[in-house]
């Protein structure tokens, strides 16, 4: 089996998972509700955590150099 093929087979496995995984999330009321509630608490807590760690970044490699 040649790399290639190795890759593909395994990007087709995972994104088969993924699908049934989402599916079942989604067909299900609980999980479908943990998932809403995880998905408000990364956007409301790790996003402007990440947002602000960028703008840092970007400010202190835009400083002059001098």
């Amino acid at each position: 089996m040649t790399p290639k093929t190795a890759r593909t087979i395994s990007n087709a496995l995972v994104l088969s998972a993924g699908a049934a995984a989402a599916y079942v999330v989604i067909t299900t009321p609980p999980l479908r509700r943990l998932a809403f509630r995880a998905a408000r608490l990364w956007l409301g807590a790790s996003l402007p955590v990440y947002l602000a760690r960028e703008v840092h970044r970007a400010w202190v490699e835009s400083a002059p150099t001098a």
